[in-house]
């Protein structure tokens, strides 16, 4: 190193962006750009040992100051490069950037050679690339810079002083005193490095060996200073400059390394074991990363604790996560329980302890006619939800009841739920509880559990992130209950305004407040419900649809809908209303409209069958020219690349030719053929009831179900025997003390309804009577068959038969009355005919049999 290096006129210039190569330090490059392959393989490769380059530094200009603050630096370069320095250009640019982002060249940089070599190539593009150990040798001034072929050359000259410029300043007091400074700083630091790292014994023979200005350069290249530093200590030329600069720097890295020995025996004095096993969780940590085999996951515990901070929690919440967040960091991921600990805190910092959706200012208008563009029909049940948005809006925070919307399926239960959120502005989340028999469904699994998780009601909180939402709970009346618990008796808490703002979920262990959430319920009975649930509710029954209410859903929102999703529309097919009524009629007998929708659906299938196969390409005249715009070719290939061409129409062609290679083709319009086609025949007939009633002893009832209502036969007959009454038709207990009911007070009515000469004669002498309820697979119980039941049997000895228009339904009692009737809408809305019912009096082939009473309600 004590050598003088020769320097050419010019030399080859590799630009360094934001870096710099001080003579005296080895640092290896790869070279990957055209530019910087072909100045290596021309100035290094091809001339071997004799090769030398120039490393110049570049800067880019959001980085740096101009170029004339750069030269005007407190450096002191000489006359002989300064008188050039004002033919430097800034307008060179570093390969690579952008024509208008100027990179700014230093006028001063580092000649440098080649200790290694190596050439390579890519596969498959077959490039070149270089791999070059480079060694600082001198600093040199550029005096003029420009390119030759493809990279930069520059002509230079030398900045070091000549042997006897050194050989005169080394005499100088100045600098014998900065030596011996620069020395003791310098071992004092190779001390403290070899305490740390067992080493130091290379560093003191260059310390001995080296002259001391070069040894400034190669000390200071192994620390980590900043650009501008670098560029400093490039520039000091003067060597008690670059001594003075180089003690400071030296000095400064050794005064930090005893900062941070001293606190770093100040904290171990005082660590703690939990401490020591955070320092060596650190240590384990800074090892992996070593090994490639760090899983970043105390990044992902720090990350857990700031979110978990900014989740809101209350002060006692908080102060629990913090407990289970200190038992986290001190297990190892490897432990048994820190996944499930970790999951556990993850959801207490996602549950939403604060976070609430943003009401809109209630509109009653606005939310009626929602309520009336979503569902037909319904008007008590819709006004009963306009008054509790009403009290909503005057008292926001008020404890409102929680409705229980009771009906069969397909009526709008969960729609109308989902138009309360809609009409609040918040958001919407269905709970289903069909089938759900543990307990911990609705509660949460203890956390000592394998697999366990929250309950359905935090899981729902944590999917919608708000803490007010409107939560539907879907299908109440079908929870059950066996060993593992009553998930029904669960939902009491939940449902109590009292209760319910600190609710305890056995996963989370900590309450949580649901007084914000608004429950809707829905059920199709509220009988299974038990008592003490339903007493919190308030049920609003959902009675079944008219045929006149079906056909106004069926035209204004079925099918469209069923359209839209066929992807049809009314030009394709159309539907019209008197089809509808026949499809409701003879196809489709429900409380609900989902069979209608099916029904829909299977003519859109059709038409959309029709429609996929008749689809053809239109055909062009004869007389039509292909022909192609540039101009639109060039605008459409600027966007995508597209060809396009357009067809010119001449004037010759009339407008009929037109419309007819254009035609669309015609609707397809639903006929009672399509029908029966598409449909099948038709499930149900207006005769059936005329058939089954033809004979005498045979009556028609209505039922009530949880699908809504059914019409049921009661068929009657006699034998001989000996006074016997016989049921079939696997029947319940009330159903059949019903028919025994009956069958008493025909007995004792036998001469007022003529059906014997004297009072004293035995009605069921010598004979017996059989009673069948049809459909024996299908169970049957209640008492509403009571009026049937007698109708029936009056029908039998008077040998009468009933009016097939007329059906029957009510309790009978003993002495002859019809207790009040329930149910009325849902059981005629599933009718195999009109029925005329009169709720006032029962009208049946003989007047005055049965002393009528009906409720006011019904």
């Amino acid at each position: 190193m004590g050598e003088a290096v020769e320097l050419p006129n010019r030399i080859g210039i590799l630009p360094f962006r934001n870096k710099v190569l001080l003579p005296g330090a080895i640092i290896r490059i790869r070279c990957t750009s055209p530019s910087s392959v072909k100045l290596v393989e021309q100035e290094l490769w091809q001339r071997e040992e004799k090769g030398m380059i120039g490393i110049l530094p570049v800067r880019d200009a959001a980085e740096t100051l101009s170029v004339a603050s750069m030269l005007t630096q407190g450096t002191d370069l000489g006359d002989r490069s300064l008188k050039n320095q004002s033919g430097l250009s800034d307008s060179h640019k570093l390969e690579g950037k952008s024509q208008q982002e100027p990179i700014h060249w230093h006028t001063r940089g580092v000649a440098a050679r080649a200790l290694h070599l190596s050439r390579g190539v890519e596969k498959p593009s077959g490039r070149v690339t270089y791999t070059v150990v480079l060694e600082g040798l001198c600093r040199f001034g550029v005096l003029e810079l420009n390119t030759k072929g493809t990279y930069s050359t520059a002509r230079i000259s030398p900045l070091d002083m000549t042997k006897t410029e050194m050989e005169r300043v080394e005499q100088e007091p100045d600098f014998i005193a900065l030596s011996r400074q620069f020395k003791v700083t310098a071992m004092e630091l190779i001390s403290v490095l070899e305490q740390k790292q067992k080493t130091g014994g290379r560093t003191k023979i260059l310390l001995e060996t080296v002259p001391l200005h070069k040894l400034a350069d190669i000390f200071v290249a192994s620390f980590e200073i900043s650009f501008e530093e670098q560029l400093s200590m490039l520039d000091s030329v003067d060597v008690k400059v670059r001594l003075s600069k180089a003690t400071e720097l030296v000095d400064r890295h050794l005064q930090s390394i005893r900062v941070a020995e001293k606190i770093t025996k100040k904290v171990e004095g005082q660590l703690s074991k939990s401490q020591k096993e955070y320092l060596l969780r650190q240590q384990m940590r800074a090892i992996k990363e070593e090994l490639g085999d760090n899983d970043d996951e105390d990044d992902d515990v720090a990350g857990l604790e700031r979110k978990m901070q900014g989740a809101g929690m209350p002060p006692n919440v908080w102060k629990h996560a913090q407990r289970e967040l200190r038992r986290l960091k001190k297990m190892q991921p490897q432990q048994p329980g820190y996944n499930s600990s970790r999951v556990y805190l993850e959801l207490l910092a996602d549950l939403p302890w604060q976070t609430t959706s943003e009401e809109v200012e209630l509109d009653l208008k606005a939310a009626k006619e929602r309520l009336d563009s979503d569902h037909y029909g319904l008007e008590k049940v819709k006004q009963r939800i306009i008054e509790y948005l009403a009290v909503r809006k005057l008292k926001p925070d008020a404890r409102g009841p929680v409705l229980c919307f009771v009906g069969p399926p397909g009526v709008g239960k969960t729609s109308l739920a989902s138009s309360i959120a809609a009409a609040l502005g918040r958001k919407f989340v269905r709970i289903s509880l069909g089938g759900v028999k543990d307990e911990a469904d609705i509660r949460g699994h203890r956390r000592t559990y394998i697999g366990s998780m929250p309950g359905r009601l935090i899981d729902g909180l944590k999917k919608v992130s708000v803490c007010n939402p409107v939560m539907l709970l879907d299908e109440i009346d079908k929870t059950g209950s066996d060993v593992r618990g009553d998930p029904a008796s669960a939902l009491l808490e939940v449902l109590d305004p009292e209760q319910n703002n600190s609710f305890n979920d056995h996963y989370l262990n900590v309450p949580f407040d649901l007084s914000k959430v608004i429950f809707v319920a829905t059920a199709n009975r509220a009988q299974p419900i038990p008592p003490p649930l339903l007493d919190r509710m308030e049920v609003i029954e959902l009675p079944g649809y008219t045929p006149e209410e079906k056909l106004k859903i069926a035209m204004r929102h079925l099918i469209p809908r069923v359209l839209n999703q066929h992807g049809l529309n009314s030009e394709f097919l159309k539907v019209p209303e008197a089809m509808v009524k026949l499809v409701i009629q003879r196809y489709t007998r429900e409380a609900g409209v989902r069979n209608l929708e099916r029904s829909i659906a299977a003519l859109a299938r059709a038409a959309a069958v029709r429609v996929a196969e008749q689809e053809h390409m239109v055909p062009l005249n004869k007389d039509v020219h292909q022909v192609s715009s540039p101009l639109l070719e060039s605008r459409l290939a600027e966007g995508g690349g597209a060809e396009v061409e357009m067809e010119v129409i001449p004037m010759g062609v009339n407008n009929h030719e037109i419309s007819s290679a254009f035609s669309v083709m015609s609707p397809l319009i639903v006929d009672e053929d399509m029908l029966e086609k598409v449909l099948g025949p038709p499930k149900y007939d207006d005769k059936e009831a005329a058939e089954r009633v033809a004979t005498p002893g045979v009556a028609t009832g209505l039922v009530w179900t949880s699908f809504g209502g059914e019409v049921q036969f009661v068929e009657a007959t006699s034998m001989v025997g000996k006074g016997e009454l016989h049921l079939t038709g696997q029947l319940g207990d009330v159903i059949k003390e019903s028919a025994q009911i009956a069958l008493t007070w025909v007995r004792a009515r036998s001469a007022e309804l003529n059906l014997a000469s004297t009072e004293e004669s035995n009605l069921l002498e010598g004979r017996d009577v059989h009673i069948h309820f049809p459909a024996g697979a299908v169970p049957k119980d209640g008492p509403s068959a009571g009026v049937t039941l007698v109708t029936s049997l009056v029908s039998l000895f008077s040998r009468r038969r009933i009016r097939s228009d007329t059906a029957m339904t009510g309790e009978m009692t003993l002495r002859g009355l019809v207790l009040p009737v329930g149910g009325v809408k849902d059981k005629v809305s599933r009718c195999l005919f009109p029925i005329f019912f009169n709720i006032l009096q029962l009208y049946i082939n003989f007047r005055g049999c049965l002393d009528m009473h009906y409720c006011d309600s019904v």
